[in-house]
């Protein structure tokens, strides 16, 4: 694996990753990858029931593990939101792929997001973080691990994944 032929989505829970990460998959071709899920696989367990067992700081070294292994091929990685809480894991990514940040403001997520607890989010700062102390805590590593930036807010799927696609354009192999 010498090129950088696969394609990186970070951004905060409810940016979109995996939803999008379908369309553009379809879109440019590629296998897609849910990063959440190939964890979810390899432990045997929802990522909530991971977190409650390991806790943030064990949640984090299970997900750099498993996004410092990955192997993937002209493939759409849609990661979790705190995968750039993992250098080793980002460094990783970054050499197999294109890493794409999708930014959404505040006030779009506030209004995606139900509840955080559901979804196994997982803050470095431990439990009790509201979701704004959460965008601000991710969003500054968001944009250190990115190549790629592309605003989302009040885009549907199939549209964002369409600008994703055309800022990727002559940085990744068409299908």
């Amino acid at each position: 694996m010498s090129e950088k032929n696969n394609i990186v989505l970070i951004g905060m829970p409810g940016a979109g990753k995996s939803t999008l990460g379908i369309v553009l998959a379809k879109i440019v071709g590629y296998d897609f990858i849910d990063a959440d899920l190939v964890i979810q696989n390899q432990c045997d367990k929802t990522l909530q029931k991971l977190l409650d067992a390991c806790g943030p700081e064990g949640f984090i070294a299970v997900e750099n593990q498993v996004l410092s292994d990955l192997k993937a091929e002209r493939s759409v990685i849609a990661t979790g939101g705190s995968a750039v809480y993992s250098d080793e894991a980002m460094k990783h990514l970054s050499e197999i792929g294109h890493v794409v940040y999708l930014q959404i403001s505040y006030d779009e997520l506030k209004s995606r997001l139900s509840d955080l607890q559901e979804r196994g989010v997982v803050s470095k700062n431990g439990v009790g973080m509201s979701l704004h102390e959460l965008f601000d805590e991710r969003k500054p590593l968001y944009e250190k691990y990115a190549e790629v930036t592309v605003n989302v807010d009040d885009l549907t799927i199939t549209a964002a994944a369409r600008k994703v696609a055309s800022a990727l354009k002559g940085l990744v192999p068409e299908a």
